[in-house]
This record gives structure tokens, sequence and C-alpha cells, in this order.
């Protein structure tokens, strides 16, 4: 194995200097990703596939799976380093150097673009507010057998090889956990500690596993992070917690949270209301609701001089019974963002301190989990403007039209993007008018939010004042388009005081595209005249009593698309046990496979079906032949209208 520089040495290139050398051409796989949580688990997701199409193709024997873990914790590492460090996207480089090459190895290559911040040295004092750590570069330099790191301009990369072999230092253990007093239960294939509740030896007695406490111990806590990354419920993060930890690395934990209290500005100005005892967790279900209620009168108070690191706590021997009267309890601060959101306690029965492999392991996880925390409470936060939102953009009810029923079916895709596309209204219009609108705005989020909020009002406004639904789509499409030229010259002003070239305007982000179905009903003796027109919008469906289907409206261009369009409308009447339907593109672009529910002529075969129905018997019908079209849930957002002349 080659000589592995230090850190002083590495820093010391020159900025022009390749992030590797000898390099020559070889397998290479690239990606970008998204500088958050999930970085670490994509990255090594990334690896692993690379490392499995590579052995395809190489000789038997050429990969082995030592190599695959020891790369897999690698890529971690640094992907941790990178998005804790930088916080931007995290540019990932895999090459393969194979035997013809010298040396040969796996080198592994990832970038920031923050090059002014440092990579963090084990030897240096951790900042308050960092929300995690990995293990290191000490441990990148255990693994491998070279590593480095180059300045350029814009970006800072760092760079490790593994040998192909797998060879390395690490079987001699890693610093922070070789200890002569201690041992994990046997490792299983997928290299997490054993479960055995016995997971230390007594002092001088059994052989500590070393091997698992190199690899073992790292692999574990590469896993947690996958595992509680994915959380976005900071009470699972709390429970996933406690099963980590019990029987593991100790017999119980407990985790506090400190609930929060969202100020009018948003969640900066969110401060705590005091700690909550989310989660106990006992090897022994008998001991968990005792220890739940001793724990809950005396919360630990950690001084705010403490950062992450260990802090001993009072041993709750009474809440144990006779096994369990004296034992060591530990507590970690949980830091996120800089600000605290909780604490971890954990305790092991008949130690008189914790040792330090342990100690150093769980401090490591405690920062994992703090993480987690944060990004489900950044989650949360944001699902609830987003319902806020929702609420704001939707009328509170529906009017009651003489003559007609109606019924309802909204259901916007839940996928964290912020508040839905789709829109809806139906309302009074005076002098014995009553208007419907049915809405879907390009994209979601903020974006759908602001054109939501524009059309729906004036939508109101234009049909009070009298006028006819073309003139409304008219007025609405110039309304549209004057507050996108607004909206970018505005963004170009900034760029310009700003210094930046100003793109060429496309179609971007201050596009105000809206599909829209808007009708009007006049109630007359023996029916409803129904006039409405139909922008970009999937066409309505007029169900007649004897079961025949036909389409009511003509297509016509999108609002806020095309200047000095003008839009047409059309006239019907509604004869009682006539049924209208009006749907966005989440219904009729349903997918099944390659499949859409309306091909075919399919949303006009499900009403056909129909006949007979009150309009919300349809309404539902409807709802429940797109769910079940196919085996996922829909991805887009669903609102249907039923209207029905009795």
């Amino acid at each position: 194995m080659g000589a592995i520089p230090t850190q002083r040495e590495t820093i010391s290139r020159a900025p022009d200097t390749p992030a590797h050398e000898g390099a020559s051409p070889c397998p290479v796989v690239r990606t970008t990703l998204p500088g958050g949580p999930l970085a670490p688990g994509a990255a090594r997701r990334f690896l692993r596939a690379a490392l499995d199409a590579w052995a395809e193709e190489a000789e038997p024997g050429t990969f082995t799976e030592r190599l695959a873990e020891d790369a897999l914790v690698v890529v971690s590492e640094l992907v941790t380093n990178a998005v804790v460090h930088a916080g931007t996207d995290v540019d990932l480089v895999c090459r393969l150097r194979e035997a013809d090459d010298e040396p040969p190895g796996l080198l592994v290559e990832v970038s920031d673009h923050h090059p002014s911040r440092p990579v963090r040295d084990d030897t240096s004092e951790r900042v308050y507010g960092i929300p995690e750590y990995g293990r290191g570069l000490r441990l990148v330099a255990a693994l491998c057998t070279a590593w480095g790191i180059t300045y350029r301009t814009a970006t800072k990369t760092v760079w490790a090889q593994l040998p192909l072999d797998g060879a390395t230092a690490v079987a001699d253990g890693i610093e922070a956990y070789d200890g002569e007093d201690v041992r994990y239960g046997g490792a299983g294939g997928d290299g997490l500690p054993g479960p055995e509740p016995t997971a230390f030896t007594e002092p001088g007695r059994g052989v500590p596993d070393r091997d698992w406490r190199g690899r073992g111990a790292l692999s574990f806590l590469a896993e947690a992070s996958d595992l509680l990354a994915g959380q976005l419920d900071e009470d699972l993060v709390a429970a996933l917690t406690g099963q980590l930890l019990v029987p593991r690395l100790a017999d119980w934990c407990a985790v506090w949270l400190e609930d929060e209290a969202t100020g009018w500005y948003g969640p900066e100005t969110a401060v705590a209301t005091g700690p909550r005892l989310a989660r106990v967790w006992h090897g022994s279900e008998n001991c968990i609701e005792e220890l739940r209620r001793v724990l809950e009168k005396d919360p630990p108070l950690l001084p705010e001089s403490v950062r992450s690191r260990a802090v001993p706590v009072p041993w709750p021997g009474e809440a144990l019974g006779p096994r369990g009267a004296t034992g060591a309890a530990l507590a970690y601060r949980l830091i996120a963002g800089g600000r605290p959101l909780g604490t971890l306690v954990i305790g092991r029965a008949g130690l008189p301190c914790f040792p330090d492999e342990v100690t150093g392991l769980v401090e490591d996880l405690s920062r994992r989990v703090a993480l987690a925390i944060g990004a489900a409470r950044q989650y949360a936060r944001q699902a609830t403007i987003s319902r806020v939102l929702q609420r704001g953009l939707l009328p509170g009810a529906v009017a009651e039209i003489p003559g007609v029923s109606s019924a309802l079916v909204y259901e916007p895709s839940d996928k964290g993007g912020g508040p839905s596309g789709d829109f809806y209204d139906l309302f009074p219009a005076g002098r014995g008018r009553w208007c419907f609108a049915l809405g879907d705005v390009q994209g979601k989020g903020p974006e759908a939010a602001v054109v939501i909020g524009l059309a729906r009002p004036w939508l109101r406004l234009l049909a009070r004042e009298g006028y006819a639904v073309a003139d409304v789509l008219d007025r609405l499409n110039q309304l549209l388009l004057d507050d996108a030229t607004e909206a970018s010259d505005a963004a170009a002003r900034a760029l310009v005081a700003a210094g930046a070239p100003v793109p060429v305007a496309d179609g971007g982000p201050n596009a105000r595209f809206l599909s829209l179905l808007y009708g009007e009903l006049v109630p007359f003796d023996g029916g409803v005249r129904c006039t409405l027109a139909s922008a970009g919008h999937p066409l309505p469906l007029l169900l007649g009593p004897d079961g025949d289907v036909q389409v009511v409206a003509q297509p016509q261009t999108l609002l806020g698309v095309v200047e000095d369009v003008t839009y047409g409308c059309g006239t019907f009447e509604l004869r009682p046990g006539d049924t209208l339907l009006c749907v966005t593109d989440g219904v009729t672009e349903r997918r099944s496979g390659s499949r859409q529910f309306d091909d075919g002529d399919g949303l006009a075969t499900a009403l056909a079906g129909c006949v007979g129905l009150s309009a919300q018997l349809v309404a539902e019908r409807i709802r429940t032949l797109v769910h079940d079209f196919g085996r996922t849930p829909p991805e887009d957002d669903l609102a249907l209208l039923v209207l029905r002349a009795e």
C-alpha cells in the first residue's frame, strides 16, 4: 500500500494541478447531486450501480465486496462533507484505473462550488450549528492509498483512490473506535452490528471485534443515514433512532424534541416552546412506560456551551428495577441549522461509564438524527404553508343554483411541490346568472399560486360587471400577458442592476399559462341555459337521459400565450336529466403504462355508464374509475365538476 499523504501536503498542490496524478483513459461515470440530506444516499446508490456494471465486464474476482464496502463509505463521507460545508450541488466522478494503469484502483472525486470553505479535519474545533459531520478525512486516509484536495477557480475537489483488492489500513481499526474493553455483537451480512442485547464484554473477557469497529461501525452510520434521511416526520425519526440504538449500543434511549411556535413572519421566526418527550425505547417492553414516567419528570437541561458532545446525566434507577439499579446515561444535544432541536439520551445498565468507542459512534449518529429532524421540520413547514395558500386560493363554498345540483371532486397531488395548479369556482354573478370555472395553471407551487390568485378574483369581478363569457376570456388573456411582461421587465432590471446578462425571453418562469373552462348558467322554466368556452382545456361532455354523450365546446388557445386572440363561446340548454361533466387533464391524462384514461374516448364511455345517477354519484363514479385505472396513485392533480339539471 502506498504512503498516505497528509492533508497539509495535499492542500499545498498548485491550483492547476489535476485532481489526481497519472491519469489515463479509463472507465468513468459522473453525476450531479443536489446539495441536500439525500445526497449521500444517492451517491452510494450511484456508485454501487457503477461497480455492478463494471464487475459484469471484468474478470471474476477483480472487484471484491470489501472494495465495494470501502468505496461506499468513502463516497458517503466525501459527499457528506461537501453538503455540510458548501451546501451547493455536488459533482461526483468515479474512475476505474485498471491493472495496466499506474497505480491501479478506484478513483472517487467529489467537487463542490464553494471552494472558500475548507474541508473538515478531525483535529479542528467543531463549529456550533453544523448539522452533521462525517468521520472526516481521517477515515478517508485510513481506507485509501492516496487522497488529495484540488482548488480551482469555482470548485473544490476532494479525491480519494482505493486499491482494487481492498487491502487497507482499516483492518487495524479506526482510531475513534479502537478500544480493548468493548466489543459489538457479530456483524450480519448487511454490515450492521448484531442485535444481541449483551453487546459489551466485561474488561479482560472476550476478544474485541476489531473488524466490526472499523468497517461495520462505518457501514452502520451509512445505513442509518439512508434510513433517517428518507423520513419526513420528526416523530418517526425519533422512533427510528430508538430502534437503531437499542439494543445495539444501549439498553434504552429517549428523544426529547423542542416544539416550536412559528411567528407571523414565517419559519425563520419559530421559537422553542419547551421539550417534549417524543420517544422512549427499551430492550424490554415492560420497562418502557415506567421509564417514560420517570424521564418526563426531569427532562435533561444541557448548558448552551454544550454542542454535540456527550454529557453524563443522572441514572433513572427507580424505573428500571433491581437489574437496572446502576448504570451510565449520556445526553447529546441535537442541533441543525444553528438551532437546538432536542436531546438524545442513551443508557446502559451495569456500566460505570460508556466506552469512548460508543460515545463517538453515538455522537456521529446524533448529528445525522439532528439533520433528519431538521429536514422533517422544514418539510412540515413547507407543507403547512402550502395548505394555507391552497385554502386561500379556493372558494370557501360553492353556490347553490336553482334547478341545478352540483358535485365537485378536488384532489391535489401530494408531492411536496407547493399549492396545486388546479382550481375551481361556482358563484352568483347577479341578475339571475351563475358562473362556474375549472382551471389548470402551468406547473404548481408559488408560480401557480400567483396565477390562481390573479385569475380567480378577476373572473368574479368581470362576471359581476356583466361581461359575457367570451369577453371575460379576452380580458383575462390580456391581463395574464400584461402581468408576465411586467414580471419579466422587473427580473431583467434586477439582472442589469446586478451586472448579469439578461436572458432572451423563452416562456420561462415568468410565463403565465392557464387552461380554463368558463361558463355562465341562466335558469329558465324547463331548464338552464348554459354558455361556455374552453381555452386550452379538456372539453366538457354532456350526458343525456338516453345515455348519449356529446362534446359541447370547441378547442381554443391557452390563456396567457397569444396576444390579440379573440375567444368564442357556445350556448346550449340543460334539460331535466342532463348532466354536464367538466374535468382537468389530471383525469383525461391519468396513465396506466403507455395508455391514458381518455384514450379511445375513455372518459365519454365512463360517463355513458352514469345514466340516471345523481351529480354526486356521477362525480364519485368517475373519480373511482380514474383511481382504478392505474396501479399507482395519480401523479397529477385531479379536479372535476358535475352539473345536473333537475
